[in-house]
């Protein structure tokens, strides 16, 4: 190797075990590298943010706008609101939930579809009786298989045809993808629907041990002269018992006691700290006449709106909550919103409420004005656990944002328009409707995979201008030896998607992409199956929860552990690599 190679392999090696770590943000672990490779000189200045000029990074963020359009409009709405029957079966409600939730993760980013179909999972799963933890990951998981059947349906399939552009002269269109994607698919959605799901803990031995949904770490605060007041913790426990909370313990003068003390005497101004759901929850404040909130900060709350609403919210990676506590980042005097209680897939937690960090996939139980639920999750980055209907505000353009993107994907399909223009004329179209409200245009675009991407792109093309996928794809044909092609498409792919397990998606298709095209070439063979292998692997990440965000989403509303999701994800991703490998050579020949 020579000295570009030895660099730029060894920034490679920092960026995964940055992402890895996972201490800093993936975009800036990205964007440090390249800033470091044009230091080094391994990246050419003037190529230094050539990736984010790239159409790869436009489709990305322009299909973001078009799916929150879409969901906003009701056009998504309107097919899910007719589907649900909490009378079904799970195997059965698996099967319809993960069809809606595929085909729509086809026509947009697979995140947002998940973002709006989970809350309706999870309402089904309580109105039926079940634990949520038994539909969240397959509906994870099939949105995340349903992606891969157009070019728009996840960024490794616009990546991967754009490079296609690059390497060999034409891209990839819109359904190039569709014949593996929906091969693969469609097997991996009878394996989840039929046997996948029964490999998931049950909510008592894994998946959801401690971690029901409903059950929060909350405080409650003994206002002036309430009846409790000069009783000791111990003489509440029967009123506790009969609502179904857990006393924890005292948090006095902003710090909480060490242990439960059961016989400390109660002062006006403590927090009981209790473990309870929303309605065990209030029950208990009520029985007892305790205060969801200091006295002073629920007058201002109502002062905002005739009523208060106790609200649900799941946190995602990538939040703006994420690592800050509620008092640090001002929750109340900035949205006058109050966090009453946290859970953490049961555990336990040792701090106050508002000054505990947050962390992906905690659910919040909020206590804020009347109808401004939706805002304050918007403002941290949250999803609510109820049906979003704030989210869907113009019902009556609901067929008018239908019409506008079919005619965008059939025009892009036929190559009468850029694909790119495309998009974006259907964007301009939501906002002049008021689809999409201009001054909220931008907040519905995920800038940290923009980074990303626009870091990453010239970073591949430097490793591969210096020769280095060239070195990784002699190497795996080297490894593969005289094995026969479907062999060496089949290692590619477990290479590929072993990466993509502990790596963001994204940048597994920037690495893999290059090399696949090298691995063509030393077998003089046509590139189009080995780039098919990659867009498939990079898209399948089901062993994790950090290997694709939608894991992530569902890691604290399921009760879910780490290593939860390789019971299902294992087989899924054999049986991906299984039916991918005929189906790609069928559909690709070499």
């Amino acid at each position: 190797m020579d000295r570009d190679q030895i660099i730029l392999f060894s920034l490679f090696a920092l960026v995964f075990a940055g992402l890895l770590w996972g201490r800093w943000r993936y975009d800036l672990v990205a964007f440090t590298a390249l800033v470091a490779g044009v230091l080094l000189g391994v990246v050419p200045e003037h190529d230094a943010f050539a990736g984010f000029g790239h159409p790869a990074v436009m489709i990305v963020a322009l299909v973001l706008l078009v799916s929150a359009g879409l969901v906003r409009s009701g056009a998504v709405l309107l097919i899910t609101r007719t589907l649900i029957d909490t009378g079904r079966s799970v195997g059965a409600h698996i099967a319809v939930m993960g069809t809606v939730g595929g085909v729509l993760s086809a026509f947009m980013n697979n995140v947002a579809a998940l973002a709006l179909l989970m809350p309706v999972d999870v309402a089904t799963a309580k109105k039926a009786g079940r634990h949520p933890g038994l539909t969240l990951m397959p509906l994870s998981f099939a949105t995340i298989l349903g992606g891969m059947a157009t070019l728009i349906g996840t960024p490794p399939n616009i990546i991967i045809a754009q490079m296609r552009g690059t390497l060999v002269g034409e891209p990839y269109q819109m359904f190039d993808f569709a014949p593996v994607g929906i091969t693969v698919a469609l097997i991996g959605l009878v394996f989840v629907a039929l046997i996948g799901w029964r490999l998931i803990p049950s909510p008592g031995s894994g998946a959801g041990q401690g971690g029901d949904l409903s059950i929060y770490l909350a405080e409650l605060i003994v206002p002036e002269g309430a009846d409790v007041v000069g009783q000791r913790l111990a003489e509440l426990e029967d009123e506790a018992e009969k609502a179904d909370v857990a006393l924890l313990g005292i948090a006095r003068g902003g710090k909480r006691l060490r242990g439960i003390q059961r016989n400390t005497v109660l002062q006006a101004g403590d927090a009981l700290v209790v473990e309870a759901g929303p309605e065990a929850l209030e029950e208990f404040r009520a029985m007892l006449k305790l205060k969801l909130a200091e006295e002073d900060r629920e007058a201002k709350l109502k002062a905002e709106a005739p009523g208060l609403n106790m609200v649900e919210l799941v946190v995602p990676e990538g939040a703006r909550i994420v690592g800050k506590s509620a008092q640090a980042m001002g929750l109340f005097w900035r949205q006058r919103s109050v966090l009453l209680g946290i859970s953490r897939q049961g555990k336990r937690l040792t701090t106050r409420v508002r000054q505990t960090p947050i962390a992906a996939g905690d659910i919040l139980l909020m206590l804020v004005p009347e109808e401004s639920a939706s805002d304050v999750a918007d403002w941290i980055g949250a999803l609510t656990l109820a049906d979003r209907g704030l989210a869907v505000t113009q019902d009556s353009k609901t067929w008018s944002a239908i019409g506008l993107f079919a005619a965008a994907v059939l025009l892009a399909s036929l190559g009468l328009v850029y694909l790119p223009v495309a998009l974006g004329a259907v964007v301009v179209g939501f906002v002049l409707l008021g689809i999409l409200p201009l001054g909220e245009l931008y907040d519905n675009i995920s800038w940290p995979v923009i980074v990303l991407l626009g870091s990453m792109i010239p970073l591949g093309s430097a490793l591969e201008t210096s020769g280095g996928t060239q070195l990784i794809a002699d190497g795996l044909l080297w490894l593969s030896g005289s094995l026969p092609s479907w062999a060496v498409l089949t290692l590619l792919m477990m290479v590929t998607m072993s990466l993509s397990d502990v790596l963001n998606n994204t940048a597994t298709a920037i690495v893999a992409a290059p090399v696949a095209v090298a691995m063509a070439h030393g077998l003089e063979a046509s590139p189009d199956p080995f780039l098919m292998a990659v867009a498939v692997a990079s898209s399948c990440a089901f062993l994790t929860p950090i290997g694709h965000k939608n894991n992530m989403l569902i890691l604290g509303p399921g009760g879910y552990k780490f290593g939860d999701y390789w019971r299902m994800g294992l087989p899924l991703e054999i049986i991906v690599v299984a039916s991918g490998v005929p189906a790609i050579l069928f559909f690709w020949p070499l």
